[in-house]
């Protein structure tokens, strides 16, 4: 719906051929770089030909930044009174009119003015996309609307301004801006991000080292999660592309399960991987009540751990993890060694033989674990 003194579609615009493409520079924080980066990204444009303007650059004072904008059309932004108060928001329909390939929104979470003729800055990029101009923008982990929650517990913030999810996974390129935790300090420290009254309460809270780290995390993984669903709906169909590593831990009524999925669980801790547990019951028997509790707690170790516990039926104990591995794009699968005596081994292709046949083109790591008799 349109803002009464907002140009008609129809009237001032036509409607492009094509949607605009959107790339999205993300971080784990205010400071890594992702403006400095995009801006850097402009110039080389600009200097390929492409016609390039600014349509809001928030430098917060940093004159790295600013210095980089050097060089770079900027449409001034719009200005407007709210409660007796100068204000100046991103001018969308000064952009609109002048229609370049290519424009600069930085902070894409932000939340306009009221009044304005949309609420959030990403609406306004909404519209540019759709008059088939394509866009730079920035933001941090911390501003998408999934992890809100986890964000707040992680840094005792709740974060106001948010982007929906949609963004992430509508956008053609998705570029994590990462820099370590140490490496933030040190430009806090030195001024780079805010001024110096603002430093050490920063350090103190949001800018705390354990919440830096995790954050980083998020960012890394979050990006890694898009390129992978981005990869496996683009590719052949039968290919999987994993980004991250996945553990199945296969256990059995043997009481060495318990052992085996602690050995899997340290795996998949070590390798930062989802952990995933697969019990397979013969569709021929019932389990004893011994077994049936020698199970559940297998299951609770595997809640225990933040993984995932599948029960299935069926008599081809190889061919089902095999089908288990390859729906859950599993990349490690943890086995126990063979309980079976040598002479039936010798006489018939042992579990592991026939499983490692079955996982050969999944490109699936098998780790066959020893463990106590």
């Amino acid at each position: 719906m349109f803002h009464p003194n907002m140009p008609s579609p129809d009237s001032s615009y036509i409607r492009p051929a094509r949607r605009g493409k959107h790339k999205i520079f993300i971080g784990m924080a205010p400071g890594v770089g992702k403006t400095y980066r995009m801006l850097e990204e402009a110039h080389q444009l600009k200097q390929d030909g492409i016609d390039v303007v600014i349509g809001v650059l928030e430098t917060h004072g940093r004159k790295d930044t600013a210095g980089k904008a050097i060089g770079l059309e900027i449409i001034p932004k719009k200005a407007s009174i709210h409660k007796n108060i100068n204000l100046e928001e991103m001018d969308t329909e000064a952009i609109l009119a002048r229609s370049p390939q290519l424009v600069l929104v930085d902070e894409l979470a932000h939340t306009n003015i009221p009044g304005s003729f949309r609420e959030k800055r990403y609406q306004d990029v909404e519209i540019i996309l759709a008059a088939g101009i394509d866009v730079y923008s920035t933001v941090n982990i911390q501003h998408l609307e999934s992890l809100n929650d986890l964000v707040a517990k992680i840094t005792g913030v709740v974060v106001r301004e948010r982007i929906p999810d949609l963004l992430l996974d509508e956008a053609n390129a998705v570029v994590v801006i990462d820099v370590t935790p140490e490496t933030l300090e040190e430009r806090l420290r030195e001024g780079k991000i805010y001024a110096p009254d603002k430093i050490e309460q920063s350090l103190e809270n949001f800018f705390q080292r354990r919440n830096l780290i995790a954050l980083r995390e998020l960012a890394l993984r979050e990006v890694a999660d898009t390129v992978e669903e981005e990869a496996n709906t683009s590719i052949s169909a039968g290919q999987i592309c994993n980004v991250h590593e996945r553990v199945l831990v296969c256990v059995s009524t043997y009481p060495n399960s318990i052992q085996l999925l602690r050995r899997g669980a340290r795996l998949a801790n070590y390798m930062n991987a989802r952990l995933y547990v697969v019990f397979i019951a013969d569709t021929e028997r019932f389990l004893t009540k011994e077994e049936s509790l020698h199970i559940d707690t297998c299951e609770q170790l595997c809640q225990e751990f933040a993984g995932e516990f599948l029960h299935v039926r069926s008599n081809n104990v190889p061919k089902t993890i095999a089908q288990v591995a390859a729906t859950h794009h599993i990349t490690q699968i943890v086995i126990g060694e063979s309980q079976q005596p040598r002479w039936k081994r010798f006489f018939k292709r042992s579990f592991t033989q026939r499983l490692m046949e079955l996982i050969r083109d999944q490109k699936i790591d098998l780790h066959i674990i020893g463990t106590e008799k």
